[in-house]
Order: structure tokens, then sequence, then C-alpha cells
């Protein structure tokens, strides 16, 4: 099966024909003549390996693999609005968009960058909107262009999901799941869940994206990751992401074995402040919490000497000093057992929800529902 994005006018021709059921009023709509519908037909039923219509008598007869199809090609012309807009342009901006400049984008692309730069050209004036605009040396998306680049990689997402879902009727490999991973969900829970899911679904690929929640927030909104795991917020807007509780998490206070602390019954208010700590930026769920911590314990919150986000880091440097951090008992688990690092409750219970978050919109393949069941199993053992 093809996985290149399909002509627009081909998906549109396909959309058309499922939704009447006839040739005839479809060709009507979209202004193509039959032979050219039926051909476009022809052409997408190649590209997909199966058939997609059962001509009868009456009508044609929408076949399972369509009725999988129809709705997400639906939502794909929705989001593109326009049927000027062609594949190749639908690709290139998409390319500009997510890698920033033309010579990235053309690579990724495998185009050259001469003919990205003329397909984006093409689209704005399809559009009639500028998209794109210099500023210095650095090349932006305008308002309207940050809009179409996100409509038209959910766009994408929909088609790669109704794709996936024919694939997998077909009894083929070709779907990818992209999972957004924050850094607790690494540690345990997503693990487990990807065992249970390579057993059932061993023709399905998955790809971890790992990042902060900033980073994988907006790809996430734009359809590059299916559903992102961690830390569920509570102070941002989040209108268009739906976020589904997992498990309950309570960090700990993390030190190295030759720790002041390690031999200590308990940590008591006035150790908080004894000791210099390593946390994550500002605004993130666990910095939050300590921050909470320190002034219902202490009265104040302390500067941060080193400020770092990554567990790997802040590990090994632990190691060596006499810093604090605040984590998950799973984040150090394998430390905590090799009895190098250990962890202590603090002096007031800090709770926060783990879950996964989606969009609000987002219409799941078979294979990511059970990837999402799997991953709530997997939580019940966690919690």
């Amino acid at each position: 099966m093809s996985k290149a994005i399909p002509n627009i006018r081909h998906l549109a021709a396909f959309a058309a024909t499922a939704r009447h059921g006839s040739v005839t009023r479809a060709a009507e709509e979209i202004a193509l003549t039959q032979p050219a519908l039926t051909q476009a037909i022809g052409t997408l039923e190649r590209a997909l390996d199966c058939q997609l219509f059962e001509r009868e008598p009456g009508g044609m007869r929408p076949t399972e693999p369509a009725l999988l199809l129809a709705p997400r090609v639906e939502i794909a012309l929705r989001l593109i609005g326009s049927p000027r807009v062609t594949a190749t342009q639908l690709r290139a901006f998409v390319a500009l968009a997510r890698k920033g400049s033309y010579a990235a984008a053309s690579e990724a692309a495998g185009v050259s960058a001469a003919s990205l730069h003329r397909a984006v050209a093409d689209l704005s004036l399809a559009l009639g909107e500028r998209l794109v605009e210099r500023k210095g040396r650095h090349l932006v998306l305008t308002g309207k262009g940050q809009a179409r680049a996100r409509k038209f990689g959910l766009a994408l997402a929909e088609l790669r999901a109704g794709y996936a879902e024919i694939s997998a009727w077909l009894g083929k490999a070709g779907e990818r799941i992209v999972i957004g991973a924050l850094p607790l969900s690494r540690a345990r829970w997503l693990p487990r869940a990807l065992v249970a899911f390579r057993k059932r679904r061993s023709n399905v690929a998955v790809s971890v994206i790992e990042g902060s929640h900033a980073e994988l927030a907006g790809p996430l909104r734009d359809g590059e990751i299916d559903f992102l795991l961690g830390a569920l917020r509570q102070e941002e807007s989040i209108d268009d992401l739906e976020q589904i509780a997992a498990f309950a998490d309570r960090p700990q206070i993390m030190m190295s074995a030759q720790h002041p602390l390690a031999e200590a019954p308990r940590i008591l208010p006035q150790d908080l402040l004894a000791y210099p700590w390593t946390l994550p930026a500002p605004r993130t769920p666990l910095r939050t919490y300590w921050e909470e911590m320190m002034l219902a314990c202490c009265g104040r919150v302390p500067d941060i000497d080193i400020e770092c986000g990554s567990v790997l880091t802040i590990r090994e440097f632990m190691l060596e000093t006499d810093f604090l951090t605040l984590l998950s008992p799973d984040q150090l688990r394998v430390e905590i057992a090799a009895g190098t690092h250990v962890s202590r409750a603090p002096p007031r219970l800090i709770e926060r929800t783990i879950g996964i978050t989606t969009r609000k919109d987002w219409r799941p393949t078979s294979a990511q529902r059970e990837m999402i069941a799997l991953l709530h199993s997997s939580a019940k053992h966690i919690s």
C-alpha cells in the first residue's frame, strides 16, 4: 500500500461517491466528468491495494475498507478546506512548517529547495493568503500560516489513520503509533504497556518521542503525535485537549546513599533548607509541587542552585554531591534497588495525577485503542 499523500481530487471523488452512492451525482458535486471520477477512484484503489466500491446496477456500494476510510477523508477534506490545494503543496508546506527552513524541509520531503519553495508559493497564491514571511534571517509562519499548518497536519493524521485501518483490514503491516512521553511515563508505565502491545500487535510499529510537555504539546495539537503520556496539567488552557487520569504518583525526596540524610528516620522541615536542590524548570508540575511543599513546611522557597529536568543527569550528579531532588520512586527504581540512591517521604504529602492527553476530536484506530487500554491496565499495577 502506498503511503504517499494521495491526490486531493481523488480523495474528493472517493468521498463524494461514498456519500451519494452514485458516480453521476458525485461527478456533478465536484465538477468532474464521470470517466475522470471513475479513473480517480481506480487510481486510489490501486494505491490502497483494495476495492472501494461494488459496482451495482443501482449505483456504487462502498466496501468495508471504504466505510473505514470515508469518515476520515471527509474530515481531512474539511481541514484542508480548499479544492485548489494539491498534495504536493500540502506536503511541502507541512514540511516547511515543521522544519522551519526550506533547506531542512526539502531534505525531509525529498525534493529540491527550489521545488519546495515554488510549491509553497503556489499554495499561498491558491489560497489567497500570505503563509510565510521573513523576520531578519529567520523564516516564520504568519498567523494564517500557523492555522493552515495545524489543519493540514491534522488532515494528514486522519489520512494516515485511514490508511492504517485499511492495512489492518487487509491483514498487512503499515500502521505506526507515535507516542509523546514525558519523563515519568518512560520509567515503568510505558515500557510495561509496550511489552504487552508487542505480543498482541507485532505488525504495528511504535515511535516514542521524548521531551517536556512544552516540547510535545505542539506536535500533539498538530497531529504529529497521537497521544501524550505524563503528568496532567491544570493551570493552562487545554480547551482543545482531553486529559484522562491513569494513576496517582507520589514523588519522594531523592538523594545519594552517602548523603547525610540517608540514614535519617524521617525528613524534617528544617532539613529541607539545609541542603541544595536540583529541580526542573519553573511552572513544571514537579517544581510547583516542590514550591508548595517548601512554603507550607518552611515558609519560604529557596533558590534552585542547579535547574535540570534530565533524570540521567540528576542521578549522576547526586552521586558526588549533597544535593536533593524530588522524583517519583519509579524514576530511580533501579538505583534504589542497587543501593546507590535512597528515597525518603517528604514532610508534606505530594501527589500528582499521571495520565493520557489526546486531542478532543481524536478518533483512534483499533490498534491505538488497544494501546490505550494496555496503558490503563499497566497503570493499575503502578497505582
